[in-house]
């Protein structure tokens, strides 16, 4: 009996030998390619990436707090007819006009009331003369008290009407001045300078009391209200200065000029209003109230933490920084992001300051990876205020 092996390049020959001698020896010998290879022993663990390092520091920055709001007019006078039944003449002024306080916005037709007035300045005259006989009358009657040419009643009769026709007379000089005031208010006027905002009469229309006409900015004076909520309320003051922009990139000016004392039920938010000023000499966009901007209040000055804003990536829906360990490896930490300040990011939670991130390459890296550290690189310090963005 003989049997043949055949093997990559090596063939054995076997004659002879028991089936169990044999089995054992195709056992005991080690086969082709399944012998360890030294190629694929494990190996030492490599850096993933080399990264620049960055520490987290603190730094003073401005303190501010960020709000939206919409614009108003500090306040809006609304004028109206003062005369009932007049029709409208003439309107002498136009939305976005500025005026002077007692500068003319609407003349009514004057033909009724300038009637009205001869009538009463007639019927004074009527009195006056009614009166001036009766005071005759009564110094008359004066003169012969007690002479017996007159008696006590008929006496007692012309001084009544004495002062029955002072009276009348009173009444129409009263009278008279009322259409004299008529004619006055045939002409509507501002009662204070400002911009008129909107305007609502049109000539030829006849105005019951009362009708509004006109809408005017008293002192052309706007006012942010933005809206914050009970704990931001507690950190503002008169007087802090606020910075009001817009998506177009127009900047104005103002101060806090008071925090509500109250919230709305259904928001739970305040209102802290502060008065625009003039806008900065770059912009030159008008402010429109009704506009909804953001603003800054400026709070003073603290500290924070700052790290270099590509150190910070966004992963999974939250911000990461990879924290490098002092055996290099990775870890990776969700931060909680405040301002943005130039290139430096604070950091309002998730490490502390003086730990070691990387600087660059953090979207590559995963937990635990090991990072070879780059050689440092001169880099400008902190600015140590600046103004976010």
């Amino acid at each position: 009996m003989s049997l043949s092996l055949h093997f990559p390049a090596v063939t054995l020959s076997v004659r002879r030998w028991p089936v169990g001698v044999l089995l054992l020896a195709l056992v005991g010998a080690p086969v082709w390619g399944l012998a360890e290879s030294p190629a694929t022993a494990p190996k030492a663990a490599k850096s993933a990436l080399t990264v620049q390092l960055a520490t987290a520091s603190n730094v003073t920055l401005p303190q501010r707090l960020e709000a939206n709001g919409t614009v108003y007019a500090w306040q809006e006078a609304v004028l109206g007819a003062e005369v009932s039944g007049l029709r409208v003449a003439e309107l002498h002024a136009a939305v976005g006009d500025r005026v002077r306080r007692g500068q003319r916005l609407a003349s009514f037709a004057t033909e009724a009331v300038q009637a009205d007035l001869r009538l009463a300045q007639a019927a004074l005259d009527e009195a006056q003369a009614l009166a001036a006989q009766a005071q005759a009358n009564g110094n008359r009657a004066r003169s012969l008290q007690g002479s017996g040419a007159m008696s006590d009643q008929e006496l007692q009769q012309l001084l009544t009407q004495e002062q029955t026709a002072l009276a009348r007379v009173a009444s129409a000089q009263a009278q008279v001045a009322a259409q004299q005031l008529r004619v006055r208010q045939t002409e509507l006027v501002a009662p204070d300078d400002g911009i008129v905002s909107a305007r609502s009469a049109s000539i030829g229309a006849v105005l019951a009391q009362g009708t509004e006409m006109f809408r005017l900015i008293r002192k052309g004076r706007l006012e942010w209200r933005g809206e914050l909520t009970a704990a931001e309320l507690e950190l503002v003051r008169p007087g802090q200065l606020a910075r009001i922009s817009s998506p177009g990139g127009s900047v104005w000016l103002g101060r806090v000029r008071l925090a509500a004392p109250t919230l709305d039920a259904s928001t739970r938010k305040g209102l802290v209003y502060v008065d625009i000023n003039a806008p900065e000499p770059k912009t030159a966009t008008p402010l429109r109230p009704g506009q909804y901007l953001r603003g800054e209040l400026t709070l003073g000055e603290g500290s924070a933490l700052v790290v270099p804003q590509a150190a910070v990536v966004p992963r999974d829906g939250f911000h990461v920084v990879g924290v490098v360990g002092p055996d290099q490896r990775v870890s990776l930490r969700k931060v909680q992001l405040g301002r943005l300040v130039g290139a430096q990011q604070e950091v309002l939670a998730g490490i502390k300051a003086g730990e070691r991130l990387a600087a660059s390459g953090t979207a590559f890296l995963r937990e635990g990876d090991t990072v070879q550290i780059a050689p440092a690189s001169p880099v400008a310090p902190a600015p140590q205020t600046a103004a976010s963005r």
